[in-house]
């Protein structure tokens, strides 16, 4: 098969990593795969230096029609099988190029926001769209109502890690708790993300603060993002040699290796995440939210504690109890693990796109625009 994804976010977080892993892994299954991204998108320098065609095309509104006709004359010269779209701007301008070129589309939803209701739900899921995937399956039931599909149009692929790639060397991990002046009996709890208003992070550092008299107890935040927004409220909150934020970690598997505990506390749009897989994989314990995906991967008293967002109240009460067990710490980090090896690999992920890229590649013009 001939595949086209098209990005137009300009970002490289968990979406765009996904468009890259999961071209490599169909490319190694002896599909063709191209790209047309957003320009200046961070996904372009990663893509051609993976080995990729790609193609600068700008998805603004005012170039709508040009992208279009771009989008049209490339599935023409690769002759492309499907195309498959990833943020709101591209599935519109790839979905209209596709119906265009007669190709199949599937549409990627890789956040558990709610879409918008009506027409827009119809047109974009349904007419433009062949096919939905979803990064998450709380988000399903909400677009097969809203679009009108039935269940057969739609379908939950989490995005999987690759057991191969997540190595954490041991001698590092004790080399990031020594930096950050953890000790051997000290408990830390790390979270690893962009850093943005919806992760959580005021949660966190509430957390901390209501347990800021708990000496053995210190917190770490790795990832870039607007980093000094929240740095800048450690000292007013008496968080001193507590909590650490390290920045951006190109490879954070050690640092994620070294946290006792991992904690997402998610506000919004969350899928299945990659940092909670990677840290389950890692034998961590996990704290969550509610939100989105989170809680397929944090089985509340299986593999971690769920908490409900905006709560850092839950938060420190359930830090509390797993720094209280490290027998308890060690049983939800050993199902973790389980539990991401038998759902949550990338391979899962491979296998059940190939065959929603087998499903819709000869149904073309099979369902009806509205």
């Amino acid at each position: 098969m001939r595949i086209l994804h098209t990005e137009s976010s300009k970002g490289w977080g968990g979406q765009e990593i996904r468009i890259l892993r999961e071209a490599e892994g169909m490319r190694k299954r002896g599909h063709e795969v191209i790209l047309a991204v957003n320009s200046g998108g961070k996904l372009i320098p990663r893509a051609k230096e993976a080995g990729f065609t790609v193609y600068e095309l700008s998805f603004k509104k005012a170039f709508a029609l040009k992208t279009i006709y771009s989008l049209v004359q490339i599935c023409k010269k690769h002759q492309i099988d499907i195309i498959n779209t990833h943020s709101s701007l591209d599935a519109w301008l790839g979905g209209i190029a596709a119906r265009l070129a007669k190709k199949s589309v599937i549409r990627t939803r890789h956040l558990s926001t709610p879409i918008r209701k009506g027409l827009n739900s119809k047109l974009l899921y349904k007419g433009l769209a062949d096919f939905v995937v979803t990064t998450s399956s709380p988000i399903l039931s909400t677009i097969g109502r809203q679009a009108k599909l039935p269940p057969y149009r739609l379908q939950c692929i989490p995005t999987g890690i690759d057991p191969t790639t997540l190595k954490a060397d041991p001698l590092k991990a004790a080399e990031f708790r020594a930096s950050l002046g953890v000790g051997p009996s000290d408990i830390l709890i790390g979270t690893a993300c962009f850093v943005r208003s919806w992760k959580g992070i005021q949660d966190l550092l509430q957390a901390a603060t209501l347990l800021k008299n708990r000496k053995e107890i210190k917190w770490v935040i790795v990832g870039g993002g607007h980093v000094d927004d929240y740095r800048a409220k450690i000292p007013e909150l008496g968080l001193n040699g507590i909590v650490t934020f390290t920045g951006h970690l190109e490879v954070p598997y050690s640092a994620i290796r070294a946290m006792d505990i991992f904690v997402l506390l998610s506000t919004a749009h969350e899928g299945v995440s990659q940092a909670s897989l990677q840290a389950a994989y890692l034998e961590r314990p996990l704290i969550t939210t509610t939100v989105g995906g989170l809680p397929e991967v944090c089985l509340d008293g299986q593999t971690g504690y769920v908490v409900p967002p905006f709560s850092p109240e839950s938060v420190a009460k359930a830090v509390a109890k797993l720094v209280d067990n490290p027998t308890l710490r060690a049983q939800f980090g050993v199902r973790g693990k389980q539990l991401v090896e038998e759902k949550f690999t990338l391979t899962h992920t491979l296998d059940e796109m190939e065959k929603v890229y087998t499903q819709v590649s000869p149904k073309v013009g099979r369902f009806s625009i509205l």
